[in-house]
């Protein structure tokens, strides 16, 4: 009985330890929020990652903390991005009509600038990337966004290689999708270069999501 006992508890620390293990080794994906942030920009990604609980951790930031919503009414709880440590791994912008405001934070920018410079990733969703741009963190790479919103994002930075046709665009550590929907195109990409097409393919098939693989060919075209 004291060998069974013995073995049961050892058992368990073994599943602790190995919990445990798995807890420091996810990566957290810092999502910056705004008021009147696109829903889907961000619940998007937010499903894709976030389902992957061994692999990713999300967490929310905005300037000032607290609630943050948009014309959808869907509030979201924020901490404050001052709370973030010196070296985040992921971050994710996402666009939405809140970016025409939030291109003249200066507070922002200066904000997104410092956290992407030593971030390991940097990802953009829809006119998210204006933000990142108006930060001059993509003067001379490749970009896309909104195709609807294509004019006034590429306004924003003309020193950047905008690329009108992609469905998303990888420079780097910078990875930039094309309008909403995109955003979990973009996602899966991410992961089928982190973890293989075929681990990205099976999560697609986990949500029932018609994957776009391409991601130098957008439906859409820019205005």
């Amino acid at each position: 009985m004291e060998k069974k006992g013995w073995l049961a508890v050892s058992n368990v620390n073994v599943r602790n330890k190995d919990n445990h293990t798995r807890k420091e080794n996810t990566m957290e994906i810092a999502i910056i929020m705004f008021n009147d942030y696109e829903t889907l920009d961000v619940f998007g990604p937010a499903e894709i990652f976030g389902r992957l609980v061994n692999l990713y951790k999300l967490r929310f930031y905005s300037l000032e903390g607290g609630i943050i919503t948009n014309r959808h009414s869907v509030p979201i709880m924020t901490e404050k991005l001052e709370t973030i440590g010196n070296h985040p791994e992921i971050i994710l912008i996402p666009g939405g009509l809140g970016t025409r405001k939030e291109v003249n934070n200066l507070l922002l920018i200066d904000k997104i600038k410092e956290l992407s410079q030593t971030s390991n990733y940097v990802l953009t969703v829809c006119t998210g990337s204006a933000l990142l741009a108006k930060s001059g963190l993509l003067d001379g790479k490749k970009a896309t966004s909104n195709k609807r919103a294509f004019s006034w994002v590429s306004s924003q930075s003309t020193n950047v290689e905008w690329d009108k046709k992609a469905r998303w665009k990888i420079d780097g550590k910078y990875y930039t999708s094309s309008g909403v929907s995109a955003g979990m195109d973009m996602a899966l990409g991410f992961l089928a270069d982190r973890h293989g097409i075929d681990f990205a393919r099976k999560v697609a098939q986990e949500i029932e999501y018609n994957w776009t693989e391409n991601k130098d060919n957008d439906n859409f075209v820019a205005e």
